[in-house]
């Protein structure tokens, strides 16, 4: 995975709720396995019409707004566990989702594909969805080693929760294996001591 440190990006305004993992990526489109592609349907059904049309209310289709962030309303990514989801959407490019709450089952698919889930009090999301809404040239900064989000500009910031592991993980690009290789000496260290306190106690 690639590293994430710190982000400064604008951001795209999406404040529906309880936005479902089939409303992300339609079932229809789980056919494969391959990981790439996947942003090419994201909001499918939102972004296109009946007629692979672009609809151009939404937001995604509004070239007014753009970045590596999405602020999306509250209870992000319930529904199914499918993890395509968070495929699809970081496969569009999008680095970070902010929202009050997240599904348990996708805050991990997230974090195993490197997409940053931001849970933020009602408040703080509320300001940040209006002030993006109306100001598309609004930047918000990330910091993954601080835990912190704000508003660049002005007095409007919060820090966040995240798993210490998935933390680490994060700033270093790994996955699960590449952990495990990281920590390969370590390992072995300890298989040799344990093979030593074993032979002396037979």
């Amino acid at each position: 995975m690639e590293k994430f440190t710190t982000l400064q990006s604008k951001a795209v305004p999406l404040p529906m709720e309880n936005i479902d993992t089939d409303q992300i990526i339609p079932a229809r489109f789980l056919k494969v396995t391959n990981k790439i592609g996947f942003g090419n349907n994201l909001f499918r059904d939102w972004r296109f019409d009946d007629v692979d049309k672009p609809t151009a209310s939404f937001v995604l289709n509004d070239d007014t707004y753009s970045g590596k962030i999405l602020v999306a309303g509250d209870n992000f990514g319930c529904g199914s566990s499918r993890e395509h989801a968070a495929w699809a959407l970081a496969d569009y490019g999008f680095k970070v989702i902010v929202s009050s709450y997240f599904a348990d089952i996708f805050k991990g698919n997230a974090l195993n594909n490197g997409l940053l889930p931001i849970q933020v009090s009602p408040e703080f999301l509320k300001e940040v969805l209006g002030l993006v809404t109306k100001r598309p040239e609004t930047k918000i900064i990330v910091d993954l080693e601080n835990q912190t989000i704000q508003v660049d500009g002005i007095d409007l910031k919060e820090s966040f929760e995240i798993d210490p592991y998935k933390k680490l993980c994060m700033i270093n690009g790994y996955d699960d294996i590449d952990f495990l290789v990281s920590n390969k000496d370590k390992i072995e260290a300890f298989e040799v001591n344990r093979s030593k306190k074993e032979s002396i106690v037979i």
